[in-house]
């Protein structure tokens, strides 16, 4: 429902693969440990270029976060708004999503 069956394919061929998921598993332990502390060292410091910040409606950050306000925080020069979808927002709205994407590149 999410994922084209063609891409769901792709991404379990990849799945499968064990360098695939210890990357995947590091990733996700560097967010939890080495990249706080990474942050902590340049929080006061703004990103200066322009951000745009793009999240699923439907995903877990619409509820968790002020996402749109949780950028301005860390930058200057912050745009962007939930998309129509969940966590899979590349895979459910590509059309829209490089549309967005095309539309603040040319800003």
């Amino acid at each position: 429902k999410y994922i084209p069956e063609e891409i769901f394919k792709e991404y379990i061929k990849h799945f499968k693969n064990p360098a695939t998921m210890h990357a995947m598993c590091e990733d996700y332990r560097a967010g939890a440990t080495i990249d706080l502390e990474h942050d902590q060292i340049d929080m006061k410091a703004k990103i200066t270029c322009p951000l745009l910040v793009l999240w699923g409606a439907g995903g877990a950050m619409q509820n968790l976060f002020d996402v749109l306000e949780t950028w301005m925080e860390r930058a200057t020069k912050v745009s962007g708004k939930p998309l129509p979808c969940g966590h899979w927002m590349p895979e459910q709205l590509p059309d829209q999503l490089y549309n967005e994407v095309s539309i603040f590149l040319k800003d």
